[in-house]
């Protein structure tokens, strides 16, 4: 649904981002992070038309986003982080706006699609609000709404969390838990949380490129380089504990944590829970705990974002 390839933005002599590509697959929720300054922004601009890349191409839904410019935006829907809503106008009318100018019609048709978007992103009992009056919750799901409503293949939603309060966001996350089931969506958000608990696969850029991209649980394998078990065990000394672990095979490292504790590695694929816990009965140890350890999605953004040293960074890139 999406292709990049060899995405650069220039702002004068300062880099943006620099020779991005990426796939994502229909029906795909794709998490796009990076700390600030990192091109995330730029990218999604460029995506949706607001910005002409330096070199490069992106196609959305089989268009060109520089060549084919309006076929390609009648594909997306778009919810910056700021989005433009204007105060003075109800809901409603505020959507029935939006669809006219995205070619939703007729009139009737129009109306129906409105309601739609409504009901979906619980705006419907504000229909007759101004939107001035909406607390920051119900503006953003108008914003969802208004990205909704041409019924694109593509949503590209860009910090769809920010200032809302936690009921908000876990409110705002279900609605795009639910839209993933129908659209292809890349969702670029600081609250590492969501992409945890929405998003198929893990796209990290920093200093305007792409640094790694995978599920979450193949960048935990890559970043670890070998499973991790966490045992707890007692009954014999630290030193023989942990040398009769290492003689097992697939463990690669076995480190004492202290208090009986060990932190076991083995290579990645393997399975021993069960061989390694029989191993412990039959030394007649006692086993206290025996449990999978996973390296956190905060931990992987850090070991990928914070090793380089920064370059100067672009005004408009984050």
């Amino acid at each position: 649904m999406i292709t990049v390839r060899g995405l650069t933005k220039y702002y004068g002599s300062l880099p943006a981002i620099r020779d991005v590509s990426f796939d994502v697959a229909a029906g795909e929720v794709l998490g796009f992070l990076g700390p600030n300054a990192a091109g995330k922004t730029t990218t999604m601009r460029i995506l949706t038309g607001y910005l002409p890349p330096t070199a490069g191409q992106a196609v959305v839904a089989g268009y060109d986003v520089v060549e084919q410019s309006l076929e390609a935006r009648r594909h997306i829907g778009y919810l910056p982080e700021s989005v433009a809503l204007y105060p003075e106008m109800s809901v409603r009318s505020y959507l029935e706006f939006m669809a006219a100018l995205r070619g939703v019609g007729p009139a009737r048709r129009r109306k129906q699609r409105v309601d739609e978007v409504m009901d979906r992103c619980q705006v419907a009992h504000m229909a007759d609000r101004p939107i001035g009056k909406l607390s920051r919750g119900y503006r953003q799901r108008v914003g969802l709404a208004q990205a909704l409503v041409h019924d694109p293949e593509v949503l590209i939603l860009d910090e769809p969390t920010v200032g809302l309060d936690p009921a908000q966001i876990i409110e705002v996350r279900d609605l795009i838990r639910e839209l993933g089931r129908d659209h292809t969506i890349i969702l670029s958000t600081h609250i590492l949380s969501e992409v945890e608990h929405v998003c198929q696969r893990v796209m990290i850029i920093h200093q305007g490129r792409i640094v790694a991209e995978d599920t979450r649980d193949r960048l935990r394998a890559r970043l670890k380089g070998g499973e991790l078990l966490y045992l707890e065990a007692a009954g014999a000394s630290q030193e023989e504990i942990a040398a009769g672990l290492r003689s097992l095979p697939h463990v690669q490292d076995v480190r004492p944590l202290g208090d009986n504790a060990y932190q076991v590695t083995c290579s990645l694929g393997s399975d021993i829970r069960a061989s390694l816990a029989q191993f412990v009965v039959q030394k007649g140890w006692q086993l206290l705990e025996l449990r999978r350890e996973r390296i956190s999605l905060e931990e992987i953004f850090l070991q990928l974002t914070s090793d380089e040293p920064r370059p100067d960074r672009a005004p408009a890139g984050r």
